[in-house]
């Protein structure tokens, strides 16, 4: 049984997330599955090193999977990107221990957030990009993403439903940058939960705005109510940048 890891660009735009869904073939993982088991002549399902929402694009997402059939890496990959819809891409391939897995031998994922900054759109960006029509304060952005860093349980800005799983995650660095018109974030962490980036994002946005005070932010971590926090920035501007190991 041959393990191999795959590295995957995507543009999420028409897809119901990463995660396969039992009433939709509409995600990446299930589009991939599908060429997969053509490939391997029996049911393959892959791993992924964590689920991307509906609409969230990856620019580096790791997986991988299990076959009996015999294929080297290059075979695998030139495979993949033939049958694959032309917004999913496979960019490596490769042969790995019995043991790797995606998920659970993941150290850190980083994540890319953009804005495009400008009272008018931006046409060729507006389905990878969110919109604010308003200056934002990128000081300000930057001072009340402090807050954020080290570890917090982020129970406040996430939408996860189970309540058996640790809310407790560690962001080890949280950027930004302004140029051209675009606000750049990119946020590093041991992990995220399910809406996690975008609400964080969404809360920097109403500073950035002078809608929230940066100094309420260590108090809606403590609370842990999820109805204190307001905006949650779209899912287009969102990208999974990289996967460490």
């Amino acid at each position: 049984m041959n393990n191999y890891k795959l590295t995957i660009q995507y543009d999420g735009g028409r897809y119901k997330g990463w995660q396969r869904l039992g009433n939709s073939d509409n995600t990446i993982q299930g589009k991939i599955e599908n060429v997969l088991t053509e490939l391997a002549g029996e049911k393959i399902e892959i791993i992924g090193s964590g689920r991307t929402d509906a609409g969230v694009h990856a620019l580096s997402q790791i997986a991988n999977f299990k076959m009996r059939k015999e294929a080297t890496e290059d075979e695998v990959m030139k495979y993949l990107n033939r049958y694959l819809p032309h917004d999913i891409s496979v960019t490596d391939v490769k042969l790995m221990h019995d043991r790797f897995h995606s998920r659970y031998n993941a150290k850190d994922k980083t994540y890319l957030y953009k804005i495009w900054n400008e009272q008018y759109t931006h046409p060729f960006m507006r389905k990878y990009s969110m919109h604010v029509d308003e200056k934002l304060d990128i000081e300000k952005m930057k001072d009340a993403s402090q807050h954020f860093l080290g570890k917090h349980d982020f129970t406040s800005y996430s939408n996860a439903k189970s309540k058996k799983k640790s809310m407790v995650r560690e962001i080890y660095s949280l950027e930004m940058s302004e140029d051209a018109g675009f606000i750049e974030i990119s946020i590093r962490g041991n992990g995220f939960l399910y809406n996690m980036v975008r609400k964080i994002v969404g809360s920097l946005i109403e500073v950035g705005l002078g809608e929230m005070d940066a100094a309420a932010i260590p108090g809606i971590l403590e609370s842990k109510e999820r109805i204190q926090t307001g905006r949650m920035a779209d899912g287009e501007g969102l990208y999974l940048k990289k996967v460490g190991f």
